[in-house]
């Protein structure tokens, strides 16, 4: 790539254009917009597999599109995901290809790394995942005692946590009848204690999934775990029945104890927002079985093909994508919501929180350059018809810009179809009235068209107003299942490497949390100390010490 092709974000030639253009449309209002064009969703609204986005409702006219298509061209996106789906090295910080998409390679094209052919190791991993998985699904697979498992523990932290945990929680209906499965994470004690406490270990299953097999959350749960077990069948040969690993690292993985045969390998090229689709998916595989984890790859695999291959201007997560820069970089907002209308994605928001704020949450760009501009939004969000009653004030009256997502299935899993329909019915609402708003007299006759009249309305009524023109993006589905919940996944995971790229960013590293790690080593060594310590700043050596008095005296 020639350093042209490599400006700046705000060095890109369409990025004045774009200032411009911004400048003219700021003010107009999305209620004028539609009022004007009645064909304005056909215009502003695509479907792809099972998934329609309507990014009618955004403050957008027939020209902010192409400029920011324009935009994408300089940075040179279409080669840069050229370069992604090819195994080019553009984790450049770490040396690394970025290859998550051939972990749900689907057809029979090979994919190269370093002139080696992957997709042989992919197959035989997920070979090896979907044995095991059935093995533990029928019951042929015992603990030490012959007893048949009947709960799979997860322990893992971050990526190794929160796609597994949101995917197996996203496919509530496709669960085996007879097991359970349950997600440590958090080092505190009361996570894994409150889990263990109401399981039999000759039943349980443990799963540490662990890249390196040195992370220090990971590690200390699974010690907990092992001497657990090992509690209740004093046998180490047992650590060999009751854990297996997820990992690169088959010395330590065989000095905890574990049977290197029932080690699942990934590579460096998967990072770990991105790992669901390796080997760190044996929790999905468990829980929803093969022909289902098979799905969830075809449906993400679909979305690669669709974000590869076409145009720029009909292309799901380039639009998408294009709308998140279009506010975080013109129109000025710093937050971006996640709002599922469907109780099993309740969990998406916060995996999309690390997916999104772990890769694009970067300063310097890719050429160690400090940057001048925003970069990443915060990502947040829950579930929608929770939010309505809790965040959705701030949304409708308040003084900052949240640009959304509203994802909503259309066909339910439940038996309350009614319950159903009053859920799609305020999605859909929300989304209008974020976008008209309420005037003034619109107001005014809507009190006088009410049953309740009250005293004193011209003291309040400015309360009661709406400005609107609150830009969201509207995700139906048609039914989640494991192939349209990949293919939305994946839309997501593309929608953040196009960010990253027209802002120039490295979005497959996350040095951000290397300093924190290192410090609390450093912390964890000092509380162990015989002595006060001084070996930090005045507040941190203070916090230290106290918490040390403290645990000392109780």
């Amino acid at each position: 790539m020639n350093n042209k092709k490599n400006l700046p974000f705000t060095q890109l030639p369409t990025y004045q254009k774009l200032q411009e253009h911004y400048e003219k449309i700021k003010n107009l209002h999305m209620r004028r917009l539609f009022s004007v064009d009645p064909f304005r969703f056909k215009k502003f609204s695509m479907e792809h597999q099972d998934l329609l986005l309507d990014y009618s409702k955004n403050r957008i006219t027939s020209e902010t599109l192409p400029l920011l298509c324009e935009l994408a061209r300089d940075a040179n996106l279409e080669e840069w995901r050229e370069r992604m789906f090819r195994g080019d090295k553009i984790n450049n910080t770490e040396n690394r290809a970025v290859l998550h998409t051939a972990l749900r390679n689907c057809s029979d094209q090979p994919v190269f790394v370093d002139g080696k052919d992957i997709m042989p190791e992919i197959r035989a991993v997920i070979d090896k995942m979907q044995a095991f998985s059935e093995k533990v699904r029928t019951g042929e697979w015992k603990g030490f005692t012959g007893k048949t498992v009947t709960d799979v523990i997860n322990i893992g932290i971050g990526g190794s946590d929160l796609g597994p945990k949101m995917v197996y929680q996203a496919l509530r209906p496709y669960h085996h009848k007879k097991l359970r499965l349950h997600f440590v994470s958090n080092v505190d004690g009361a996570h894994i204690e409150e889990i263990i406490e109401r399981l039999n270990p000759e039943t349980t299953l443990f799963i540490v999934s662990s890249k390196t097999f040195t992370t220090q959350e990971t590690l200390s749960n699974a010690h907990v775990a092992r001497d657990w077990l090992l509690q209740a069948i004093p046998d180490e040969k047992a650590i060999c029945k009751h854990f297996v690993a997820v990992s690169t690292n088959q010395a330590a993985v065989k000095a905890f104890g574990i049977d290197t045969d029932n080690m699942f390998e990934f590579w460096d090229w998967v990072g770990g927002r991105y790992s669901l689709w390796s080997a760190i998916g044996l929790s999905i595989v468990i829980g929803v079985g093969s022909d289902n984890f098979n799905k969830l790859l075809l449906g993400a695999h679909e979305m690669d093909d669709h974000f590869q291959n076409a145009p720029l201007e009909e292309n799901m997560p380039v639009i998408m994508a294009l709308l998140g820069i279009w506010y975080n970089n013109f129109f000025k907002s710093e937050s971006y919501g996640i709002f599922p209308y469907d109780d099993y994605l309740r969990s998406l928001p916060m995996y999309l929180e690390q997916a999104d704020m772990e890769s694009n949450g970067k300063s310097v760009d890719r050429d160690g350059r400090k940057v001048d501009y925003p970069t990443g939004p915060i990502i947040w969000g829950t579930s929608g018809i929770n939010g309505q009653h809790a965040f959705y004030q701030s949304l409708h009256q308040g003084t900052k810009m949240i640009p959304a997502d509203f994802i909503v299935s259309m066909l339910t899993h439940s038996h309350y179809q009614e319950q159903h329909n009053i859920m799609f019915s305020n999605a859909i609402a929300q989304t209008e009235a974020l976008m008209r708003g309420r005037n003034i007299d619109e107001t005014y006759a809507d009190i006088l068209a009410s049953d309740k009249k009250p005293s004193g309305v011209e003291k309040r009524i400015h309360h009661m107003v709406f400005e609107g023109n609150n830009p969201t993006n509207t995700i139906l589905i048609k039914k989640l299942s494991p192939r349209t919940l990949g293919g939305l996944l994946a839309l997501y995971e593309h929608k953040i490497f196009v960010q990253g790229v027209i802002w120039n960013l490295n979005s497959f590293d996350q040095w951000g949390v290397e300093l924190g790690k290192q410090l609390a080593k450093q912390v964890l060594n000092d509380i162990h100390q015989p002595h006060n310590i001084n070996s930090h700043d005045a507040s941190t050596n203070a916090l230290v010490n106290y918490y040390r008095e403290t645990i000392n005296e109780a």
